[in-house]
């Protein structure tokens, strides 16, 4: 299971990429809903450890759940 960056709640702010340990957060390409840049999460790298939910500033951003439905790519 991976956790799941919501495109249009994600700012943009970045403390997850930092904080990742595997190196599975990305910017997005485009701009979100908001207007903002915005990161995603490689489910296929990701490990579940749940600290860029911990580290994430802006309420509701990443979620502890697998839902590609709500995280763009690209």
């Amino acid at each position: 299971m991976a956790h799941t960056i919501v495109t249009n709640v994600c700012e943009g702010v970045a403390d997850c990429v930092d904080a990742c340990p595997v190196a599975c957060i990305h910017p997005g390409k485009g701009a979100n809903k908001k207007g903002l840049g915005f990161f995603w999460i490689n489910a296929d790298t990701c490990i579940d450890c749940g600290i860029c939910l911990q580290v994430c500033p802006v309420q509701g951003a990443i979620l502890a759940e697998e839902r590609p439905e709500l995280q763009q790519v690209g």
